[in-house]
């Protein structure tokens, strides 16, 4: 079984077995298809993608994505999450909380198609 590896964010893009994200190009696909976000949508997948396998702290990604520091508190962010993970489907479950730290985007190294018939 080969494993596609994941694609350094040098060349613009992220992209792992199902997900890819052109940042340049504000595009994104999940086993190939398109999936549209808005901007502040596409932005929060980014700032994950960018640091894929990291996890990313709510302070950073609020600061990065809204431009709100560590003394705002705003639901914003959970509301963004819920509606990202929905739109990216069954890959949604690699956008994780990682309670009290942050999130991290958890790269898949198998395809959609091995790891149905694995059982995954």
């Amino acid at each position: 079984m080969e494993l596609i590896q994941m694609e350094s964010n040098r060349t613009g893009r992220y992209r792992d077995a199902r997900l890819e994200v052109d940042f340049h190009a504000h595009a994104v696909l999940v086993d190939g298809a398109p999936v549209h976000l808005t901007p502040l949508e596409f932005a929060l997948l980014a700032q994950l993608a960018r640091n894929a396998g990291e996890i990313v702290s709510r302070d950073t990604l609020m600061l990065t994505v809204w431009g709100y520091g560590p003394e705002i508190h705003s639901r914003t962010m959970d509301v963004h999450l819920r509606r990202l993970r929905l739109k990216l489907g069954s890959y949604g479950r690699q956008v994780e909380t990682v309670f009290g730290l942050g999130y991290r985007l958890q790269p898949c190294k198998i395809p959609m198609a091995l790891s149905h018939a694995a059982g995954a």
